[in-house]
């Protein structure tokens, strides 16, 4: 077997905000494998600043792999265990590899086109105008699951964004989830909580800051707010280590990024220890091309999840690759008369 490795760079359509920062590109890394005539792509996607792999030792240990693809994928899975972006690629590669067509991963109703993933609609930072006309845009496109980034204009301003959702949608008619980033501090967080409570959210995601265990436990006893967990389970690799994370803030919800916690295999054994404690979660992606996104979603389908998921970012890019995959009333759905064109 072959395997090789190349960067790409991903355009925005438009600067997309968060509380780090704002994003007008997105590197990102595919492992190519050749067995004979089969060929299998992965994708290895980090996100700067916040992965835990994104290190200055990246692409070296991208070369390692490849040169050492004859471990085989379970014992490579073990050796990158602090590389989860790569696991995550290394496993789809796999994948694609043994499949009869490279990116039917997982054949499903989903990639019969005979089902569909519903899917939040996200509304990233910016100025009040500027949310304001995606918040539309969102609701006249048929979703009524719509996610915003908060925490990084004036917190009157989004506050009375949501409220004036709320005037016009009730409960029934839009279920409406924000992402702090971690934004909050500490001391303000509580208070901040109950006046987003007024608007009848679905959850927030990451309120303060990840590692400040003691006081995350407390907001999520007391919180009149549903609280998931997202950056807090970056870099918690051992399932004893994630078993007492859980043990200990005892959140409501949790949200999965392939690419962040260990691929596949990191995020189920993350939902069987959540299931077990009786902690709801769902999957996001994290900005990949729409070959991590396309491993991702049909993956999300066989979980048989009836929660909307975050797998709506497909068409955030200027020169993402051609595919099936197209977003439609809300839902993630699996085109078969569009055809894939993977070309590096």
């Amino acid at each position: 077997m072959k395997a090789t490795y190349q960067k790409y760079i991903l355009n925005f359509k438009r600067p997309s905000g968060t509380s780090r920062g704002v994003m007008t590109t997105k590197e990102t890394w595919f492992i190519l494998l050749e067995n004979e005539s089969k060929k299998g792509v992965g994708e290895c996607g980090i996100l700067r600043g916040l992965s835990i792999d994104d290190r200055p030792d990246y692409e070296a240990k991208l070369k390692w792999t490849c040169k050492n693809i004859s471990l085989g994928l379970e014992q490579l899975l073990i050796e990158l265990k602090d590389f989860p972006s790569i696991q995550f690629g290394l496993e789809t590669a796999f994948k694609s590899l043994e499949s009869v067509d490279q990116f039917q991963l997982f054949p499903s109703n989903f990639t019969t086109g005979q089902a569909n993933i519903p899917i939040n609609g996200l509304v990233w930072m910016g100025s009040e105008d500027f949310m304001r006309t995606q918040i539309k845009e969102k609701i006249k496109s048929g979703f009524n699951c719509i996610k915003l980034k908060i925490g990084a204009i004036d917190f009157e301003t989004e506050l009375n964004i949501l409220k004036s959702i709320r005037k016009e949608f009730s409960v029934s008619d839009i279920e409406l989830r924000v992402d702090a980033n971690g934004a909050f501090s500490p001391e303000a967080a509580l208070e901040k909580l109950k006046q987003l409570s007024e608007y009848q959210l679905h959850s927030i995601e990451q309120p303060i800051k990840a590692k400040q265990f003691e006081t995350m436990a407390q907001l999520c006893e007391i919180t009149p707010l549903p609280i998931a967990l997202d950056e807090e389970l970056i870099g918690v690799f051992e399932q004893e280590e994630k078993l007492k994370l859980l043990q200990t803030i005892k959140p409501q919800y949790i949200i999965l990024k392939p690419s962040l916690v260990g691929g596949f295999s990191g995020s189920q054994q993350w939902i069987d220890i959540a299931e077990d404690l009786n902690i709801k979660w769902w999957i996001t992606s994290a900005l990949e091309s729409n070959i991590g996104l396309n491993a991702i979603a049909q993956w999300t389908y066989t979980l048989n999840s009836n929660m909307p998921q975050g797998l709506g970012t497909g068409s955030l890019f200027t020169n993402n690759f051609s595919s099936p995959l197209m977003v439609k009333n809300g839902t993630l759905q699996y085109d078969l008369k569009q055809n894939w064109k993977f070309n590096l």
